[in-house]
């Protein structure tokens, strides 16, 4: 029992202790107590760098405002101003030639093919008969319709000449015009039924197919021949509604086909009603085919040539995405800071991309454009003299 009296006083004198420590606030370990004598000892008896003195920094602890690392320095880009030369703007689309005119041939009344005078290739004019069904009957009516205005015709003069000196009533004289009158009518009757029969063209053009042998049976509305007007030519295209404001009637168009022929034509219609799926304009070019040797139906690429405007070429390279997508380049200002000009795409050469849009005092940044954004400061380093030599002499190329 003493013995365990013993060890509960110890236990309870040992709490006290603790509790009277923890209230003093000191938590220094007897060694670091005895570095800070040491240390205060010495900076009385020794000549110690300023920097000892500083107290030391717990582990783990974040360094000071004033020993925080340095901050980094700006990105160094080359840019280069390119030359400003005017050029003139340049819309390629896709589309296809077509004939100035396409008419499918057909017959007005049921019969058998007696003539077909032409055959597929052939030019005609206007005019120029193309099938002509039997007709032998309405042949004969015809020739009789003659006969009859030509009787009638001679007894209406003797009717006149009978009433000039009297021996005629102006009745009798009135019933000879009227006859000739009706004669003719019934002559213009037979002939038109007559016309029926024949399948003419309507245009100069020539005959690109005829499915109906001579001898065959046709039908009324029955397809007999198509003809078409090559000269000109049409190369027909979509243009977007964003390119629509820079081309009028009356522009010249180039249009390479796909054979790599190369023609010039010109604008004459612009549709004024966007196609509903594409939101694009209908543009025809007329292009001179008095040869025919442009067919219908061809691949063509077709070159609008809208008026010049002020622009720079640049290579593809500097073209980049802005924040929003939209395509442009960057461009260091007189703060050195990045900024973002949206491009207007004038030309895409061989030599470069034309594009428009861009401010005169803009410094383009050619190379590092992509590790840079808007706003940041930069170091610009006008671009070596080999890349301003070559931008300057694709520009000079792109103008002759």
């Amino acid at each position: 029992m003493p013995k365990i009296r013993f060890h509960k006083l110890a236990a309870i004198v040992v709490l006290i202790g603790f509790a009277a420590w923890m209230g003093t606030g000191e938590f220094s370990s007897v060694g670091s107590a005895a570095d800070k004598s040491v240390a205060t000892d010495k900076s009385v008896t020794t000549d110690k760098p300023a920097d000892a003195a500083k107290p030391a920094q717990p582990d783990g602890a974040k360094p000071s405002t004033a020993q925080a690392e340095p901050k980094a320095a700006p990105r160094t880009v080359a840019v280069v101003t390119p030359p400003r030369k005017t050029f003139a703007r340049a819309i390629r689309i896709s589309g296809l030639t077509e004939a100035d005119k396409r008419a499918v041939l057909a017959t007005r009344v049921n019969g058998v093919i007696d003539k077909l005078p032409v055959k597929q290739g052939d030019h005609v004019k206007t005019g120029d008969l193309v099938l002509m069904l039997a007709a032998e009957e309405k042949i004969s009516m015809v020739d009789n319709a003659k006969q009859l205005v030509v009787q009638r015709k001679a007894e209406l003069d003797a009717a006149e000449r009978l009433a000039k000196t009297g021996n005629l009533p102006k009745l009798q004289l009135d019933t000879a015009r009227s006859n000739l009158t009706l004669a003719q009518s019934q002559l213009d009757t037979a002939q038109a039924e007559l016309d029926r029969n024949e399948v003419k063209a309507p245009f100069d053009g020539v005959i690109d197919r005829i499915p109906v042998e001579l001898g065959s049976s046709v039908m009324q509305g029955g397809e007999v021949a198509t003809i078409l007007k090559l000269d000109p030519v049409i190369a027909r295209g979509e243009i977007s509604e964003r390119d629509l404001r820079y081309v009028k009637i009356g522009d010249e168009a180039d249009v390479r086909l796909v054979n790599d022929q190369k023609v010039t034509g010109t604008v004459r219609y612009i549709s004024r009603d966007a196609s509903a799926q594409t939101r694009t304009f209908r543009v025809e070019v007329a292009i001179p085919n008095g040869d025919g040797s442009i067919p219908a139906g061809m691949t063509a690429e077709i070159t609008l040539s809208a008026e010049p405007t002020n622009a720079v070429m640049l290579p593809r390279s500097v073209v980049t995405l802005g924040d929003k997508g939209d395509l442009g380049i960057r461009a260091v200002g007189k703060d050195d800071k990045v900024a973002f000009f949206p491009i207007d795409l004038v030309d895409d050469t061989p030599h470069g991309l034309v594009l428009g849009g861009i401010p005169e005092d803009a410094r383009i940044i050619v190379a590092g454009q992509e590790l840079v954004k808007e706003g940041d400061l930069v170091k610009p380093v006008e671009a070596d003299q080999a890349t301003i030599n070559k931008l300057i002499g694709e520009a000079t190329a792109g103008t002759q």
